[in-house]
């Protein structure tokens, strides 16, 4: 196994479904498995890809969502145009109440990653659908682009030899599949298949691309919820429970709410196929 080392990045703005809490556990795991390639079929703010501290020669990412792949495009070929863009933007209600009513397909590419990444830093608990702004009484403001703006620069410098493609995870899947590969997966959670928008991700997908990893020629990992249904669909493969504590903070306290999470693999994890593990530490 070839891997380069790199500095992790922290993401730009939260995500619905982000990893920081399992992300410690999960870039182990990847970094442990022998690969020359890694692609991520559902990269989302790239909770996992971006927090790795190596890669491979190869790397692809992919999104359905237009707003991802035109935020990955543009901050790794416009980076100041982009920054431009956002220099006098306020962490405002009303500004963020304007522009989640503008339809971003009539905004140049430019301004259509910037209302996205505005929307996500502000939005409560980094929800795609329905966002509302998020406010916190004890920290300072969550879009403030004298901070924001070396972590954009980190990411740019990230993706440069990156493949960014925004194809249905399946048609993803087929074209960079090969021996020496490994996927990492992180699709909705079993029943928040519609948090991502109307026809995005059904649950008849997750049999689906359960039917698709049986076949595939490289490796792969995938995260989701700890559910029955997440169980059987993917009882063919390697399985390990994991004990994950979430908080969303609200005003100046946060509620910390206990969630059991399944990492899936065609290869052996940690203990037997369904072995139970301790809880993770939030990283």
């Amino acid at each position: 196994m070839s891997l380069t080392n790199v500095k992790s990045v922290s993401p730009a703005a939260g995500y619905l479904g982000g990893k920081r809490n399992l992300a410690r556990r999960v870039c182990a795991i990847i970094q442990s498995v022998d690969h020359d390639g890694y692609a991520e079929p559902f990269v989302g703010m790239g909770g996992i890809f971006f927090r790795r501290s190596a890669r491979p020669r190869f790397e692809a990412i992919n999104d359905i969502s237009g707003d991802v792949t035109t935020l990955f495009r543009v901050v790794r070929r416009h980076y100041q145009a982009f920054v431009d863009e956002m220099e006098w933007l306020p962490a405002s209600r009303e500004e963020f109440d304007r522009l989640r009513a503008i339809d971003p397909a009539g905004l140049t590419d430019i301004e259509r990653a910037a209302r996205f990444l505005y929307l996500q830093r502000l939005a409560f608990g980094g929800k795609i659908i329905g966002r509302n702004f998020g406010i916190s009484t004890s920290s300072s403001a969550r879009f403030n682009l004298a901070r924001l703006r070396a972590t954009l620069k980190a990411i740019r410098d990230r993706l440069q030899p990156v493949v960014i493609e925004r194809l249905a995870y399946g048609d993803f899947i087929r074209r960079y599949d090969r021996p020496g590969m490994l996927f990492y997966l992180d699709p909705p959670y079993w029943n928040c298949e519609s948090d991502y928008g109307a026809g995005v991700f059904e649950r008849a997908d997750f049999e689906r691309l359960a039917e698709q990893l049986l076949e595939i020629r490289g490796k792969f990992l995938l995260s989701i919820n700890d559910t029955p249904g997440a169980r059987a669909v993917f009882s063919r493969f390697h399985m390990q429970a994991v004990d994950v504590t979430y908080s969303i903070a609200t005003g100046a306290t946060g509620n910390g709410k206990k969630a059991g999470e399944l990492l899936i693999a065609n290869f052996p994890l940690d203990g037997s196929p369904g072995a139970t593990t301790g809880a993770e530490t939030p990283s």
